[in-house]
């Protein structure tokens, strides 16, 4: 991977002094512009990921003209708390941000030297920008479609929230001015997308009847519906990401426009909002300029551990941008000084109404879950997961009715075991515990130990919020009291 970076950077002229008090970027050479594109609530479930139902030729076009990553994590399994370390490269945790969400009320800055990433760009030179139509349009007439969408869990400095970025456009920078745009697709989110996706001509919707489903899912049409729905968003998200990157060849900036994709957290019932690898695991694809053309291996697949804390110092890096030590936790994965993660961390917090705490550690073989409130059940009252995602419900109710299988009910279970420890490579559903295996008591106590240290440096800043705080902040009122 370094040489891959190094190539680059010597091309371009930016290859930076590493170790620096403060962060410098190099004057020589045209710097490249840089677009993070995040789509949301998806897994890897595209083509060239091996999702045989899914058509995808956009993504797969541009992930034959880079690198795709195979084992890449967020760090929490929801918008707010994920897209906080995701632009800070710090965990959500360590920096307060962990709750989904944050009130308004409680929201305060990132400690100094942090930053959101868009800070580090603009003090570099570049204009920053949140992609999206202009105001009162769903859609751009240039073919960039963006949600706008934000939602972090702390706010910009001196507590003004509309200046993470410079503008909506970078058509709106100084000429010559390179730029760095984030994108958010949204219609992979639950919701109006997925009625867009669905109003497509019959040919293209997937056939629910054809869909693999895992251990966990009862085989049911309201699962089948549901899961095919959300793969049906995946195409429509495809083709707005075409249109993105066809207004970069359009404009001449392909061959000078890093382009970065990822999401921002898994997607459906046991994946969104839990710790589980189709909670956690995301795509993420890395175009460096000039693409297949440009002799960086386009193509490639890496099967390197990396943290969604890595991805804000890897945009960086692209800008010749080095962060002062202690200002992410992260890594630039194409850094000369990278190391390769031999595990990456994963926290679950508040979810919208629903109070847990839950930590984990995932390496290439296997994944080791703590659950602080093991009284608690995985599938707790959730205003949002019972709006709006009907294989919740159904699961709920088999439970109680007793009409799942042994591997279905383990997360329609009253009490969640304290430790989960699951082979992955054997066992990717994540539905056969091992924490009481004894052969694999030695795995065990070197993951809980790993958590433990994890616990120690990351959480000072963990809060246990006042439900009445909680409720009153999510519905405007208790659950015993009458709205007025």
């Amino acid at each position: 991977m370094n040489l891959t970076r190094r190539t680059f950077l010597e091309s371009s002229a930016l290859s930076t002094a590493a170790g620096m008090a403060a962060a410098q970027t190099t004057g020589a050479g045209a710097r490249p512009n840089v677009l993070y594109i995040i789509m949301e609530d998806t897994g890897p479930q595209h083509a060239h990921y091996g999702e045989p139902l899914v058509k995808t030729p956009n993504l797969d076009r541009l992930a034959s003209q880079g690198i795709s990553f195979t084992n890449a994590f967020c760090t929490a399994p929801v918008c707010s708390a994920s897209r906080s370390a995701l632009m800070s490269g710090r965990y959500q945790n360590n920096i307060g941000c962990h709750n989904h969400r944050t009130w308004e009320w409680h929201k305060q800055e990132i400690a100094a030297p942090g930053k959101h990433v868009s800070d580090w760009f603009r003090d570099a030179g570049y204009y920053t920008c949140n992609l999206q139509p202009p105001k009162g349009q769903r859609k751009a007439a240039n073919g960039a479609a963006g949600s706008g969408k934000v939602d972090l869990n702390f706010h910009h400095g001196g507590g003004d929230k509309a200046n993470f970025f410079d503008g909506i456009d970078w058509k709106d920078r100084k000429p010559g001015q390179p730029f760095f745009a984030h994108l958010t697709i949204i219609e992979t989110h639950k919701g109006p997308g997925w009625t867009i996706a669905r109003n497509k001509p019959k040919s293209e919707l997937v056939d629910p009847a054809k869909l693999k489903l895992a251990a966990y899912y009862p085989d049911d049409p309201i699962v089948r519906d549901e899961y095919a729905n959300y793969l049906d968003a995946m195409h429509l998200c495809d083709e707005y990401v075409g249109q993105v990157l066809k207004r970069l060849e359009d404009e001449g900036l392909a061959n000078n426009t890093v382009v970065l994709l990822s999401s921002d957290h898994g997607p459906l019932f046991r994946g969104k909002q839990f710790l589980y690898d189709g909670g956690t695991r995301i795509p993420l694809i890395v175009r460096m300029p000039g693409g297949s053309n440009a002799g960086k291996v386009p193509g490639k697949v890496n099967d390197a551990l990396v943290s969604g804390i890595d991805i804000a110092p890897t945009l960086l890096g692209f800008a010749g941008i080095r962060p002062p030590v202690g200002a992410m936790q992260g890594q630039d994965v194409f850094g000369p000084d990278y190391k390769a993660r031999t595990h990456v961390f994963t926290a679950r917090d508040r979810m919208d109404d629903s109070i847990d705490r839950m930590r984990a550690v995932r390496t290439k073989e296997f994944k080791y879950i703590r659950n602080y409130f093991p009284c608690t059940p995985y599938m707790q009252r959730n205003d949002y997961k019972e709006k709006n995602y009907p294989t919740w419900n159904l699961v709920k109710d088999l439970g109680r009715k007793g009409k799942l299988n042994r591997e279905q009910s383990l997360f329609a279970a009253l009490e969640k075991p304290i430790e989960e420890l699951y082979d992955v490579a054997a066992d990717p559903d994540e539905v056969h515990n091992l924490a009481a295996d004894p052969k694999h008591a030695k795995t065990l106590a070197d993951l809980r130990t790993r958590v433990d240290g994890f616990v120690a440096e990351n959480d000072k800043q963990v809060k246990f919020e006042d439900p009445v705080d909680i409720y009153r902040g999510y519905f405007g009122h208790l659950p015993e009291e009458t709205k007025g």
